[in-house]
């Protein structure tokens, strides 16, 4: 569940704030982005380049300060949920960000969350953290009976559900994670997502990529 701090790689002291704002509103992107630009003087933003690390600290430091809270969460129509994840990293190793979108069996989409996930770090493990966030939020405001994942890293679809142990190095504490929260959803499969299928995850994670990028604040 999020009232844990989920595991994190590496981030700079600027990317952590934005994580802790992000943490504070459930993960929901637009809410966190939302919440920072209008705390930041003038007009900046979250992603203005003429906003200073100085001006984001404090935007920061004062959403953290005054309690942040989360959006309303939506009514699904039933207890079968669809989840898509995606783990955006440049480099591979880079700055990473994972992504994550809640969608009901009538396909409205009830969550769209992202965080940074390291500033050097990997696409699989990017994508574990993202299956991690996902099902996370899920099961804290849901109660799944039925799941299908949708997912485009063969890695982790071949250690989550093909039983093979974690081949990527630092992996552990998220696959525990992820087993321990499956564990608790009755029914839940997982769909192999090609490079060419849409992904509503994939832009959440490049937000969190972005956010990962930054500098030591």
């Amino acid at each position: 569940m999020t009232d844990d701090p989920l595991p994190a790689e590496h981030l700079s002291p600027l990317a952590t704030l934005v994580d802790e704002v992000l943490a504070g509103v459930g993960y929901e992107v637009a809410a966190a982005i939302d919440a920072v630009d209008d705390a930041v003087p003038g007009y900046g933003g979250l992603f203005d380049p003429e906003t200073t690390p100085a001006e984001l600290r404090r935007a920061l430091e004062s959403l953290l300060g005054s309690g942040l809270t989360r959006p309303p969460v939506p009514e699904p129509t039933s207890d079968t949920f669809v989840l898509y994840v995606d783990g955006s990293s440049r480099g591979n190793p880079g700055p990473a960000g994972a992504g994550a979108v809640i969608v009901d069996a009538a396909e409205n989409h009830l969550a769209r969350l992202g965080r940074p996930v390291g500033s050097r770090t990997g696409n699989n493990t990017a994508e574990y953290v993202a299956l991690q966030l996902g099902l996370s939020e899920l099961l804290a405001r849901y109660e799944p009976r039925r799941l299908e994942v949708r997912i485009d890293s063969m890695t982790v679809i071949r250690d989550v559900w093909g039983g093979d142990d974690p081949t990527e190095p630092g992996v552990e504490t998220y696959s525990e994670a992820v087993t321990a929260a499956l564990s608790d959803i009755p029914e839940h499969q997982y769909t192999h997502l090609a490079d060419s299928d849409p992904n509503p995850a994939d832009a959440l994670a490049t937000v969190g990529a972005d956010i990962a990028a930054f500098g030591p604040g």
